[in-house]
């Protein structure tokens, strides 16, 4: 895949977690909050989509299954 596809999965992710992130410090829960961490830092050591896309959807999709 080509750099707009990484960039926009990035993107994606960043502002997932960056929800999380608020959600988290305004609740006071440590999962959604270090999910949310997480989920904008981890693009920038990730250079493939696959494995990105990967990482992205379970991090999302952890704090609701804990």
């Amino acid at each position: 895949m080509d750099f707009g596809t990484t960039l926009i999965f990035s993107i994606l992710f960043g502002s997932i977690g960056m929800g999380y992130f608020v959600y988290g410090k305004k609740q006071q829960a440590a999962l959604p909050l270090l999910t949310g961490i997480v989920l904008c830092i981890f693009p920038y050591f990730v250079s493939n989509v696959y494995i990105m896309v990967l990482v992205g959807i379970i991090l999302t999709v952890l704090p609701w299954v804990i």
